[in-house]
């Protein structure tokens, strides 16, 4: 019984015919405050038409004929004068008003249960004409079918509404169905639909959240079994030199080489992890920011004086052109954006290599450009260099110590201040990255 009751199906039918009985009550409550007043104005116009023939009829014989033939049809007809006693039930003011010398419009009496009552004076010698009609026998045949009427239609509608109530509610049985299949793990389910109504457009806000999810599902498979690969290839590599050490298998002299192999693993592994963490909180709603003013410039020139020993060991030119300016950001964030930017220029450019840093100012913001002359990305490849462990080549990355998150950190950063990366590459000739900060990120 609890079921039926939370059944839409069930609301909408018991919602109708609620509508269809109030409007029923209202309906009669209207038709007996409009029975109250009949239409008195039609009702003068045709008594004074009435009293205009009968007062043209001299014959008291044909007046008679001529007074039963209206009573046909609902209308008493008499000739009164002041001594009437039929005026007696009527109103004083109103039976005097009907009387005054010279009146010649109809006088409309105040009427009870029904029945209109109308006297037209009869001029000079002539009786007054009172014409009665009794419409409360009118009110009761329309009010009864009326209510034939009413009830055929809460009927007939009831079980139409009934019926169709099935197909407004199945969308939502299909939606339901869907929802419990996807809850159960399957993200390929999709739900047809015919009609653009509402129900159609939350049909389809289903199948693109089915989608979106699914491609979620994909990245997080991909996700994990990156991540597995990734931390698996030092690990293994750990156990295998630390077993070998262990049993004795490996050599006095050559126990230093294996364990510096065994420490480079580990923080191959610390880096990983701080990258994980790191895209991890930038993922998240809720990434803890610190927004201050600094000197961009500065910044830049930091990060690579930190750099030197990296860019100084492979003999690389560094050229800068900075300009002074100064921005609002989150400046260990952006540290992060150079230090990869600058690392990845540093990593895949061969030895007496230059790099250039310059600075360039627009109407729209400031570009960033960092451009080196290393072996450049094949162009299959860009649109996939900021996709989590993306490398172009796997193998000379690995050999570089890479785990293809850089550029991943990089994009959430830089989308975080809402800020813009676009890069080009040729290879052979080198790579160019260009970081455009917005006019409303630079202080002035």
């Amino acid at each position: 019984m609890k079921f039926i009751r939370n059944s839409l199906r069930f609301r909408i039918v018991v919602t109708f015919i609620g509508i269809v009985i109030v409007s029923l009550v209202l309906t009669f409550i209207l038709q007996n405050d409009a029975g109250k007043n009949t239409p008195n104005d039609a009702m003068a116009a045709v008594a004074e038409d009435v009293a205009a023939l009968i007062h043209l009829i001299d014959d008291p014989e044909k007046l008679q004929s001529s007074l039963q033939i209206f009573e046909k049809y609902g209308m008493n007809i008499t000739l009164v004068n002041k001594q009437s006693e039929v005026l007696a039930a009527l109103p004083e003011e109103q039976v005097q008003a009907l009387f005054e010398p010279g009146r010649t419009k109809a006088v409309i009496f105040n009427n009870k249960n029904g029945t209109a009552a109308v006297g037209v004076p009869g001029g000079t010698g002539m009786d007054a004409v009172l014409m009665q009609n009794d419409f409360a026998p009118l009110f009761h045949t329309l009010r009864e079918r009326l209510l034939t009427s009413l009830l055929t239609v809460l009927i007939i509608g009831s079980l139409l509404i009934l019926l169709m109530s099935r197909f407004i509610v199945k969308p939502i049985k299909q939606l339901t169905a869907a929802a419990q299949k996807m809850s159960s793990g399957d993200l390929t389910v999709r739900l047809k639909y015919r009609n653009h109504d509402e129900f159609g457009e939350l049909m389809e806000s289903f199948n693109q959240m089915a989608r979106e999810l699914q491609k979620i599902d994909s990245i997080r498979e991909d996700f994990v079994s990156n991540v597995s690969h990734e931390m698996q290839s030092p690990l293994t590599s750990i156990r295998g030199f630390t077993k070998a050490l262990q049993d004795g298998l490996i050599p006095p002299e050559e126990q230093k080489e294996h364990l510096e192999i065994i420490y480079e693993e580990t923080l191959r592994l610390s880096r990983l992890s701080d990258n994980l963490l790191r895209l991890a909180s930038l993922d998240s709603e809720h990434h803890p920011t610190s927004f201050s003013s600094f000197q961009l410039d500065e910044q830049l020139r930091k990060i690579i004086v930190l750099a030197e020993p990296q860019w100084s060991r492979k003999d690389l030119n560094m050229e800068l052109e900075l300009l002074p300016c100064t921005m609002q950001a989150d400046e260990d964030l952006f540290d992060q954006v150079w230090q990869n930017i600058l690392g990845n220029a540093i990593k895949y450019t061969d030895a007496g290599g230059n790099i250039y840093v310059d600075m360039r100012e627009s109407p729209s913001g400031v570009s960033v450009h960092i451009r080196d002359t290393g072996k450049g990305i094949p162009q299959e490849a860009l649109p996939h260099i900021f996709d989590r462990f993306y490398m172009v080549d796997k193998a000379r990355s690995s050999s570089l110590k890479g785990n293809g998150l850089g550029l991943s950190i990089v994009i959430k950063i830089l989308k975080l201040h809402e800020c813009t990366i676009d890069v080009t590459s040729t290879v052979g000739e080198g790579t160019e990255m260009v970081v455009m900060i917005p006019r409303k990120r630079l202080s002035t």
